[in-house]
């Protein structure tokens, strides 16, 4: 068995003049990754199917310009606040902060120019059975409205077992909020759309939202509608029923309160499974909630590595604290503290079956 490898290349340079570095993460069964600095984009995975077959799962490009322009975050490190928070606001110890807001009246994934549009300093690693790049990137005090200078470190590591880990370590000298997560999307064909995946999620709530796709505040039980992921099914088998919460996602861009019989222990969030290749996702996380999407934005008019992104041509499993929860008291908090340190760990595993 050959020993997992790195490899670096050019992968182009911002308007600024900052280079960005393609790193290529090779294991001992063959899977690959690709990582570049420029927003901790993980910009491919090559990963078997049951024959043996290696092929792309991840949505991305082949070149820096669409991630600078177009990119709906493939593949992105998210922050400072992953999701959505409403008309860009919150308050803090007696203050009010105003954020960038970037879509519609909300703020979402960290504003204008969030972790996913920033280039992070890139430190590769190697050993015997993994190998990985860590990412530093220090937002300073008012940055996107932001309060703090907040220092961010996520550690990206391929192991021999089929897995990426992702490491999230942040400290600040000012209280603020603080939501990380990562923004691949995901289609296990290779090709096509997403619409057979069987997926589960482990979450008998989820939390609904308004028009805006704002959180009404509450978590709702997932029995008895079309977002009752407990026991596997198809994406597509719910998705075009008439539903109120459907309506509002566009499809499914919601949510799960993941069951956790401890806080912040790493435990299954998700599994999804494509049948005629038998690729399987096994998403785990320390975080409270998983954001389910289902590519609805995805329109046909984005092309990368010689494809067409059509309408729910990939998926996101997106682990996080709940969207907007610096406004809704009933969630869990997202507030870090001088003196603090945020830890927080996803796995996202690939087997076959």
């Amino acid at each position: 068995m050959s020993k997992p490898a790195i490899a670096s290349s050019p992968f182009g340079t911002t308007p600024a003049g900052e280079a960005v570095t393609l790193y290529t993460l090779t294991n001992a069964t063959g899977m690959e990754i690709g990582i570049i600095n420029f927003g901790g984009v993980i910009t491919s995975i090559k990963t078997a199917d049951r024959a043996g077959h290696l092929a792309d799962v991840a949505l991305g490009f082949d070149e820096l310009e669409p991630y600078l322009q177009a990119s709906p975050y493939f593949g992105a490190l998210i922050g400072r606040f992953g999701n959505r928070l409403a008309k860009g606001r919150f308050e803090l110890d007696g203050k009010t902060y105003q954020l960038a807001t970037n879509n519609g009246e909300n703020h979402l994934h960290g504003g204008v120019t969030g972790f996913d549009k920033v280039v992070w300093q890139a430190t590769p690693f190697s050993a015997d059975t993994q190998v990985g790049v860590k990412l530093f990137y220090l937002s300073r005090d008012g940055d996107q409205g932001y309060p703090g200078n907040l220092s961010v470190t996520v550690t990206y590591t391929l192991t021999n077992d089929n897995e990426i880990l992702v490491d999230y370590h942040a400290t600040t000298d000012q209280a603020t909020p603080i939501n990380l997560t990562q923004h691949s999307y995901f289609n296990l064909a290779g090709q096509g759309d997403i619409l057979q995946h069987e997926l589960m999620i482990n979450a008998d709530a989820f939390t609904p939202i308004d028009d805006t796709q704002i959180p009404l505040g509450e978590s709702r039980p997932v029995t008895g509608t079309p977002f009752d992921f407990r026991a596997a099914k198809k994406i597509g088998a719910d998705i075009n029923q008439v539903d109120e919460q459907l309506r509002c996602g566009l499809g499914y861009d919601h949510n799960f309160v993941l069951n956790k019989s401890t806080p912040n222990t790493l435990t299954l969030a998700a599994r999804a499974m494509e049948n005629t290749t038998g690729r399987v996702l096994e998403v785990y996380t320390e975080e409270p909630g998983v954001q389910f999407y289902s590519g609805n934005f995805l329109d046909g008019s984005l092309r990368g590595k010689g494809k067409t992104y059509a309408y729910r041509s990939g998926f996101c499993l997106e682990p996080q604290h709940f969207p907007d929860s610096p406004n809704q008291p009933g969630f869990p908090s997202t507030i870090l503290r001088p003196g603090e340190v945020y830890n927080s760990r996803t796995v996202f595993k690939f087997l076959v079956q």
